[in-house]
């Protein structure tokens, strides 16, 4: 049955619009910039948790900044509905997977996996695909060279653009015992008080205070967003598979640009793969996205040579940084 469409007001997507920001702003901050009493915020902020509207409060966490490459698994398979329930499961207990898709298109399921090294990797996708032989027609494998995450702009149309970039080089910081625990939490938790994470980790505000910060400045915690279920908005998520003919420093700049201008635009993947890149958008409609898609193609002409798609039913962030902690 499909999801009844919940309409917001200007007021509750600026406050959206800013949690998505920064979702450890304080309420007074928040109340500020909305213009509205602090009363009056976190009563529209506990609405839209009671409706469905925000699903959870996220950190962003780059893995690569820990010593972990994320590598991409892109799946077609067989049409045996206990067994893709049994699989869907699976990926759900898997602590190294960092994020899974359910989709229809061009692929049925695509997921990130975290892996130490190419062999831990080959490793692991072998056991999961020997474990599932008869659900899986075909996998394509990946590395993710980077991912540009912006900010959710679809919700406000003067939304303020930022963007942050996760991947991209692996670097060994070293992180104890404490900073897992501290990132384990605020991965599905981001709004969690300092006085609560001291007490969980066992540790002290100001020590807590410090370490968060320290990852901040390493670029291990990119941001603090929240997570938004899109259906009750009437909106869906699409992803394009793009395959490039050529691409110039000078034209993945103009196609970056215009990316960050694009007002639905979600992510810009850039892959070792069969092809070169994965855009991903939020719109409210096939028809929209299909228009983004034939402006994309008008204006980069000589870049892009064919666009694969697939609409995701489900998402999901699933790290458990705490879990992985001892391996390697």
């Amino acid at each position: 049955m499909e999801k009844e469409r919940i309409f917001l007001d200007i007021t509750d997507r600026r406050i959206l619009t800013e949690l998505d920001l920064n979702c450890r702003i304080s309420t007074a901050q928040l109340a500020k910039k909305v213009r509205k009493s602090r009363e009056a915020v976190k009563y529209r902020i506990k609405q839209l948790e009671e409706n469905g509207i925000i699903t959870g409060y996220l950190t962003s966490i780059n893995p690569n900044k820990f010593g972990f490459y994320m590598f991409k698994v892109y799946l077609q398979l067989e049409n045996i509905p206990e067994e893709r329930a049994k699989f869907y499961d699976f990926l759900r207990t898997r602590k190294n997977i960092y994020w899974y898709g359910i989709s229809d298109g061009a692929f049925d399921c695509i997921f990130a996996i975290l892996s130490r090294g190419i062999t831990e990797y080959y490793e692991e996708i072998n056991a999961i695909c020997a474990q599932f032989r008869k659900l899986i027609i075909r996998k394509l494998l990946g590395v993710m060279v980077d991912t540009t995450q912006y900010n959710k702009k679809y919700l406000l149309s003067n939304a303020p653009q930022r963007s942050v970039v996760f991947a991209g080089n692996v670097v060994d910081n070293k992180l104890d015992n404490l900073d897992f625990a501290i990132i384990d939490i605020l991965a599905n938790d981001a709004k969690i008080p300092l006085t609560k994470l001291a007490q969980r980790t066992k540790s002290t505000v100001e020590i807590v205070r410090r370490r968060m910060k320290r990852m901040e400045e390493l670029g291990i915690i990119l941001s603090y967003r929240i997570d938004v279920d899109i259906n009750k908005l009437g909106y869906e998520f699409f992803k394009a598979i793009v395959y490039f003919k050529s691409l110039s420093r000078k034209e993945e700049i103009a196609l970056m640009e215009w990316m960050r201008q694009e007002p639905h635009s979600v992510y810009y993947i850039r892959s070792l793969a069969p092809w070169e890149a994965e855009f991903e958008f939020i719109v409210e409609n096939y028809m929209q996205f299909n228009q983004i898609i034939d402006e994309m193609r008008r204006k980069f002409p000589n870049v892009v040579r064919n666009c694969e798609h697939v609409i995701f039913m489900e998402e999901r962030w699933m790290p458990g940084y705490g879990a992985i902690a001892g391996q390697g």
